[in-house]
């Protein structure tokens, strides 16, 4: 695994819901006096700017409100429309509204879908490894930052091969996915995990102990132990599925600025990879289906 140093940038921040409402409110309020008082077609063209803002932020329902606002208020900017007297002008402009709203609703959810589908594995519905990389890079800055200690977990579906050669690997692709939906369950809420091979996880949880590390990886191990999952149409018993588990823990050096991505970040999130995956060879050599602390 690596770290690319890109990967720790910062996403913008959007302003909160109710900052973004009460600018929405605002806005269709300030062109609806302007609307009154002028009647002038591009002051009317002014609120295309709150309804396309709602649709970003609220989504379906905002952009659909926002739009309906507008058109109230472009009623009673206009009175003689409240007597239903359209021009072919006032038509267009009313059916427009609502269309800005609906299509940058749905446009903005279509691109939400694509962000999500691109940081999602396939397989298991955790993190992919561009995601995770992303995220871990954030929390060794952090860790960084704050002086809190950063735990990693490698994990390892047990006996994997035996599901595939037994069964086939239609039946070992499922394994896989029981897997990492039970750690997807199991996980705390700041944790985040990613599948980066075929059968091995990573997980990293922040503001972690070496001894909460170990607790959340029993955890996980008793849960894969427990379940008996139907695998390529076949129930199978608990105890078909386990996983190993090694587990690494880091405090970093809080000298280094943190204003930037460091290339020391990078290094940092590798080297409590290596430690954890070093971890859990040492677990699957022990005999498997438990952890060992690095």
């Amino acid at each position: 695994m690596r770290l690319t140093t890109s990967a720790g940038r910062l996403a913008v921040r959007l302003p909160s819901k109710a900052w973004t409402a009460a600018l929405v409110i605002g806005a269709l309020l300030a062109i609806f006096l302007l609307d009154r008082a002028t009647d002038a077609a591009p002051v009317q063209h002014l609120y295309y700017l709150p309804i396309i803002l709602a649709g970003f932020r609220f989504r379906m329902r905002g952009g659909v409100i926002a739009a309906l606002s507008a058109i109230l208020l472009y009623h009673l900017a206009n009175p003689i429309l409240l007597t239903f007297q359209y021009g072919e002008l006032d038509l267009v402009e009313i059916i427009l509204f609502l269309a800005v709203g609906i299509v940058t609703a749905k446009l903005t959810i279509n691109a939400q879908r694509m962000r999500q589908l691109a940081m999602t594995d396939d397989l298991t519905g955790l993190h992919n490894l561009r995601s995770f990389e992303a995220r871990l890079a954030i929390m060794v800055r952090t860790s960084r930052e704050t002086q809190a200690p950063l735990a990693m977990l490698v994990a390892d579906v047990d006996r994997l091969k035996l599901l595939n050669d037994r069964f086939g690997h239609l039946t070992g692709a499922e394994a896989v996915r029981t897997v990492g939906h039970v750690i997807g369950r199991q996980l705390p809420p700041d944790a985040v995990a990613c599948r980066y091979g075929g059968d091995e996880f990573v997980i990293a949880i922040p503001h972690c102990t070496p001894f909460l590390a170990h607790q959340v990886a029993d955890d996980l191990c008793r849960a894969v132990r427990e379940t008996a999952p139907q695998l390529s149409g076949r129930w199978f018993e608990a105890g078909t599925l386990s996983i190993s588990v090694g587990a690494a823990w880091a405090a970093f050096d809080r000298s280094i600025p943190v204003d930037s991505m460091s290339p020391l970040d990078v290094e940092a999130g590798e080297s409590l990879f290596r430690a954890a995956d070093a971890a859990l060879y040492r677990a699957k050599a022990s005999g498997r289906d438990r952890v060992c602390l690095a």
